[in-house]
């Protein structure tokens, strides 16, 4: 299916067999036809090859793949893909690498597949992939090894660190040779990027499924750049819930509490709930990695018995930290700039705040002092 995209993006089938054949692997025919998935135009990949009593290990593969007349791009990639399904394969059967046989996938299919895939990647001109979340399937699949629950074995394996979802369809989706491709040559995994679409293919499975059609689709084009904004780009997750029976001091203790825990935000807004009842909509920023120790914290100190919270992403400023000296002392300054110019800065309230306490006079002066300093040494940079 991933060579079936790339041929209907217009990889040449031709060009394609020139380039395979500089392998060592003789008795197959490649073919690709057009043909209507659920309503979808797309375009059918096979390889037609003669059953194989050998099975290959992982050294017998990367010696034809290095004897080959291919390009340096293409060996080191398709070598990475087949040494990263040897190492899934032999996790799950408790072997070695040099001594697992691939068998399926050590089969002529499966090194056109993978190498196809890589000549048909350079040939393109591709050297960004991107990928969404993979549809492993549902239910069971029968192998060499026996009937094996979806996904296989050594396709979950190559999966870990992959966002992975099942929409109940019955069947193997997500295999070991395209599993290992994929998550080989995708430099990430989830919603689509930005990106000004030139072309777009579908590569073409053999079953039919009634609920969605069995087809890989691929968007080729530009990312669009930002090179020359000076955006840090991060993913967080939105953690809410709303509350109407607390006591309200609890609130300062639990904001406390979650700083000191490293969040990146925590805020309440008041609200109006059911029956008519004020109260107050918690909501909280934080990483990935934060997620459960902060829902522990939120049903451990407040007297919410739901949180919800969904991934979003964020662009932020880069940002510096100067120290400014005025009359009063020294105080910091947290600065952003976008483009080389200074867009925003403002005074560190913890130093302003000892100052003022210091010296006895208005936190307002303290702060209008270090800002007037701050723009006299950097006027041009606000230009």
């Amino acid at each position: 299916m991933i060579l079936g995209s790339l041929l209907d993006l217009g990889l040449s089938l031709d060009n394609l067999s020139v380039e395979l054949s500089k392998l060592d692997v003789r008795n197959y025919k490649l073919s690709a036809r057009r043909l209507v998935k659920s309503q979808i135009m797309a375009t059918k990949f096979d390889v037609e090859s003669q059953h194989e009593h050998t099975a290959r290990r992982y050294p017998d593969v990367e010696k034809i793949i290095d004897q080959s007349g291919l390009s340096s791009t293409v060996k080191d990639r398709a070598k990475h893909i087949f040494l990263r399904l040897a190492e899934a394969e032999a996790k799950v059967h408790g072997s070695t690498v040099d001594q697992i046989h691939f068998h399926e996938v050590g089969a002529v299919d499966a090194i056109v597949d993978i190498v196809g895939a890589c000549v048909g990647f350079e040939m393109l001109g591709i050297q960004d992939v991107r990928a969404s979340a993979l549809n492993v399937g549902h239910g069971f699949v029968e192998t060499e090894h026996g009937t094996l629950p979806v996904p296989a074995p050594a396709t979950a394996e190559l999966l870990r660190g992959v966002p992975v979802y099942s929409n109940q369809i019955s069947g193997e989706l997500a295999t070991p040779t395209g599993t290992a491709i994929l998550t080989t040559v995708s430099q990430s995994f989830g919603q689509l990027p930005g990106i000004r679409v030139e072309k777009i293919g579908y590569g073409a499975g053999s079953r039919d499924f009634t609920r969605s059609p069995n087809v890989l689709r691929v968007f080729l084009g530009q990312l669009q750049q930002e090179d020359d904004l000076e955006f840090e780009k991060s993913s967080v997750v939105v953690m809410e819930t709303n509350i109407d029976d607390m006591n309200p001091q609890i609130y300062g203790h639990l904001q406390e509490r979650l700083l000191a825990m490293g969040v990146l935000d925590v805020f309440i807004v008041p609200v109006q709930m059911k029956k008519n009842r004020p109260g107050a909509l918690l909501t909280v920023v934080v990483s990935e990695e934060a997620l459960q120790a902060v829902s522990t914290v939120l049903f451990e100190e407040t007297t919410t018995i739901g949180v919800r919270y969904h991934r979003a992403q964020r662009k932020t400023l880069a940002r510096t930290m100067e120290e400014i000296k005025s009359e009063f002392g020294k105080v910091s300054v947290k600065v952003s700039r976008l483009n080389g110019r200074i867009v925003n800065f403002s005074p560190e309230y913890e130093d302003c705040q000892r100052l003022a306490v210091d010296h006895r006079v208005p936190y307002k002066r303290i702060q209008s002092r270090v800002i007037q300093e701050f723009m006299n040494l950097h006027a041009k940079e606000m230009e």
